[in-house]
């Protein structure tokens, strides 16, 4: 029997913490199935994560953004899949030195991890498609890199504004193929956690390319 079809189903209850790498070489071996999130310092990347995973304490947050410095890495059910958390960028205060070494180690991380199925850019939705978000999402482009956004933060507005920013974002994306997912989410009221498991699951477990806009 093919092992695959014996493989668990991902459970994403089950994420815990397996190792922090500062580089490529610390990273797990570049086997399986990966999914990357990344995000400005203050666009809700570990709130996301926590919600979902179901577990408050998986992705540390903090009042000062910028403090994940590594790449961290979740271990799940399904033997050889992993979440990774990449380092966030914009509000840390720290050297140019710092940060340059930072998207140095991030570049090698996305340009040359075999296993990585997809990245999920988190973006606050009242302040969408900033310049690191464009630049991701260019990225993400030209590499095929099937893509999924994340417009966090969603309690914050009313709906029909949440609605109106949604509509701009898709817009603005309408051009790019990569981006197969984009989900109205808040890890507050859990808007959009179903929507954001289920394609995860798409990914790590069959690397599906189905496009999908959810709202």
């Amino acid at each position: 029997m093919d092992p695959d079809l014996t493989q668990k189903t991902v459970s994403f209850n089950s994420a815990r913490f397996l190792v922090s790498a500062s580089r490529l070489d610390e990273c797990p071996p570049d086997i399986g199935a990966e999914v990357a999130f990344a995000g400005r310092s203050n666009a809700g990347k570990s709130s996301a994560l926590n919600a979902i995973t179901v577990n408050g304490k998986l992705a540390r947050t903090s009042k000062t953004p910028g403090r994940t410095r590594l790449i961290n890495f979740f271990s799940l059910n399904r033997e050889q899949c992993r979440l990774v958390d990449l380092p966030g960028y914009g509000y840390a205060k720290v050297s140019r030195d710092m940060k340059d070494d930072w998207q140095q180690h991030l570049g090698h991380y996305l340009n040359d991890r075999r296993c990585l199925r997809g990245l999920v850019l988190v973006m606050d939705i009242r302040h969408p498609l900033t310049d690191f978000d464009q630049m991701m999402v260019e990225w993400c482009e030209h590499n095929n890199l099937p893509l999924m956004i994340l417009a966090t933060k969603a309690d914050k507005l009313k709906f029909g504004q949440a609605k109106t920013s949604m509509m701009g974002i898709a817009k603005k994306l309408s051009g790019f193929q990569c981006v197969e997912h984009l989900i109205m989410f808040s890890a507050t009221s859990k808007r959009g956690v179903d929507e954001c498991q289920e394609a995860l699951t798409d990914w790590l477990e069959d690397n599906g390319t189905d496009d999908d806009v959810t709202a």
